[in-house]
């Protein structure tokens, strides 16, 4: 073959060139359903006044990538080697911030941080944009962000460290017009809001705001800052709050009422909140306040209390998993009682291994007390109160403790009374019937795992909003803020490509489904996580790996051989794979 294709160029460079032109034509024929082509090295040239074709060779058996290289040679294309073409400077991944870009912009995210561009807004976006791809400190976002097109794209690449905090001062500046904005489109007169409250610990001791508290992150011992989230019913945030890191959670609660209704305007909503977060001193001033309802739940001392008055018994739950009833204990009130067994058999299996390593602690403690390795009633004490307390059950413990001796065993009284309401929950709401169904009200209330799923987003999977190294109390403001930005754009990121990741695409089937029954995914999804894959067969993902899938679509600088280190470059982009195409094609369809 190559003999030949050598042969047919010594003839076209032989050939005068009063003899003609050379070129190559290509006929196709079918015969038997199948199509062939054939492809000859011809010479056309004239004589006499008539225009005539020779044949010089056939070159059908070469490949068709050779003969296209052939065709376009006769026709004056000159082909050098690669590098002598261009030579890469540079390669930066791309894929991942254009897709963060793409859905900023369908979010009209600039115009939400500010009307008009300014360079405060430019860094702002770029925080956020970073935070979402590669969540790290300020200083070394601005050393990062070089090895990928966010400084380029997002004209942030002479910015420092100290560009960013002054950007972050303005950005606390602005915070209630912005998350005004975000009121007015997600939330609507008498429409739902879910409210929660966490914690994240502090790297340092002189934030005013640092203090320690309950520690959600089980960080015992270090200072803390609160946050509360108010979401729309799917999750999606709207705005948040500061707090000490010593505030309890149910003072936080009716400050973000009376925002909501002063700041936002919003005079009428439904108040979703767990039985902790709204206490009896709220529900009386919401009770007083005309178009506020709330959906929240029992504890379980209160259950406890209308079981022993007979207001509420069990033979009721022997045919139905959900009924309403009234107390005189809670005039005006709805209350929805909800019986879940496959829920009473898992509490009481946990609690069952809870007691069960409580009394191998207790035993060892009580092994070293009989063999005189430990004694002393106080030094015993202090022992087998840290065993007693290690998973959370001391309560259903009797223990003994003397100079030398130890003994314990179980209450079987107050784990029986513990058990009666395994799987029992109550909610309670002041939302009229005509207004809401009760099995409404469990999924109104249910959905406050939304919230959680954004916690969970902010602190550990994605966004990483801890640990926290400000010293200034704005600066956490505003540190805590971009988080919660960068989370309302991966949200609506994650929502936009449900169908290529493991989520579960039928949302509306949670409308239907049982609310007190546990929660099921569709069968779609239950597919998709069995066998890893989506129903094309390429890989099913989560939103870090999909990000890093996108991240290998790499913009490549490049510039002529040899030339000046200040001469004219340009750019190559990879070609992006199918399932790349399509992530970027649905994050164009995003919608308000």
């Amino acid at each position: 073959m190559v003999l030949q294709v050598f042969r047919m160029w010594f003839i076209l460079v032989g050939m005068p060139a009063r003899t003609g032109t050379a070129h190559v034509v290509t006929t196709t024929r079918k015969y038997k359903d199948r199509v062939y082509h054939t492809h000859l090295l011809r010479r056309s040239y004239r004589e006499g006044g008539t225009v005539k074709n020779e044949t010089l060779g056939n070159l059908s058996h070469l490949p068709a990538a050779l003969v296209d290289i052939i065709r376009r040679s006769l026709q004056g294309e000159t082909f050098v080697p690669l590098a002598q073409a261009f030579e890469i400077t540079c390669s930066r991944a791309h894929g991942q911030v254009q897709a963060v870009s793409a859905a900023m912009q369908r979010l009209g995210f600039a115009s939400l941080i500010a009307a008009k561009p300014c360079r405060e807004r430019e860094l702002v976006l770029a925080m956020v944009a970073s935070r979402i791809v590669a969540p790290l400190t300020k200083l070394a976002t601005t050393r990062w962000w070089h090895t990928t097109t966010l400084a380029e794209d997002f004209a942030v690449a002479d910015a420092s460290e100290d560009d960013l905090y002054a950007a972050m001062d303005w950005l606390v500046q602005r915070q209630n017009t912005l998350q005004k904005k975000l009121a007015r489109r997600h939330l609507s007169p008498g429409g739902l809001v879910l409210y929660d409250l966490s914690s994240s610990y502090f790297e340092g001791t002189t934030c005013p705001l640092a203090k320690r508290g309950y520690s959600r992150d089980g960080k015992h011992g270090m200072l803390q800052v609160n946050y509360g989230l108010l979401t729309d019913a799917r999750g999606c945030p709207v705005a948040v709050s500061v707090h000490a890191g010593n505030t309890a959670d149910s003072t936080t609660f009716l400050p973000e009422v009376q925002r909501l209704r002063t700041e936002f305007g919003i005079e009428r909503m439904v108040m979703v909140g767990d039985r902790g977060m709204i206490s009896q001193k709220a529900i009386q001033e919401m009770r007083d306040t005309e178009d506020i309802g709330w959906i929240t739940a029992l504890k379980s001392a209160s259950i406890r209390s209308l079981i022993e008055k007979g207001q509420l018994q069990f033979g009721l739950f022997d045919e139905r998993n959900l009924l309403e009833l009234t107390s005189p204990d809670y005039p005006g009130e709805r209350l929805v009682a909800c019986r879940n067994p496959q829920l009473a058999k898992l509490r009481a299996h946990k609690r069952e291994e809870l007691l069960c390593a409580t009394e191998k602690s207790l035993e060892k403690i009580q092994a070293r007390v009989n063999a005189a390795k430990l004694t002393g009633q106080d030094a015993i004490g202090v022992r087998v109160g840290k065993g007693v307390n290690q998973y959370k059950v001391a309560k259903h413990f009797e223990l003994t403790i003397g100079e030398t001796t130890f003994s314990f065993a179980r209450k079987p009284d107050a784990i029986a009374a513990e058990a009666a309401l395994d799987g029992l929950y109550l909610i309670r709401t002041s939302v009229p019937i005509t207004a809401m169904a009760g099995e409404d009200c469990v999924r109104h209330y249910k959905s406050l795992a939304n919230v959680e799923r954004a916690f969970r987003s902010l602190k550990t999977i994605d966004l990483k909003v801890r640990p926290i190294h400000h010293r200034l109390a704005d600066r956490v403001r505003a540190h805590i803020f971009l988080c919660m930005l960068a989370y309302y754009v991966e949200w609506h990121m994650r929502e936009a490509w449900r169908e290529l990741m493991f989520a579960d695409t039928d949302q509306q089937a949670k409308a239907t489904r049982d609310p007190v029954a546990p929660a099921t995914r569709s069968e779609a999804a239950l597919a998709k996580i069995a066998r890893h894959t989506l129903d094309d067969g390429t890989p099913a993902h989560s939103f870090a790996t999909l990000m890093a899938d996108l991240a290998t679509l790499v913009r490549n600088t490049c510039r002529t051989p040899g030339s000046a280190a200040d001469a004219p470059t340009f750019h190559i982009l990879t070609n992006p794979t199918a399932k790349q195409h399509r992530a970027m094609e649905l994050l164009r369809q995003i919608t308000l």
